[in-house]
């Protein structure tokens, strides 16, 4: 079974959203692991000029293009 965690979003941002892809937006921005990963790949890969396919991102990470 996958792991529950909860996430605390600012009432603030509840209120600002526009749309959902901007409540998505800030979580994407606000995840550690997400983060970390883009870190990752642009040290590791991007600047030895092994870059990550976009498509193989996607494929880790629930998000759309």
């Amino acid at each position: 079974m996958a792991k529950q965690c909860t996430v605390e979003i600012p009432q603030s941002v509840l209120l600002s959203a526009e749309s959902l892809d901007e409540l998505e937006d800030w979580l994407a921005a606000h995840d550690p692991g997400f983060l970390e990963e883009l870190r990752r790949i642009r040290n590791d890969e991007d600047l030895a000029g092994r870059g990550t396919e976009l498509g193989e991102l996607l494929k880790r990470w629930p998000i759309e293009s």
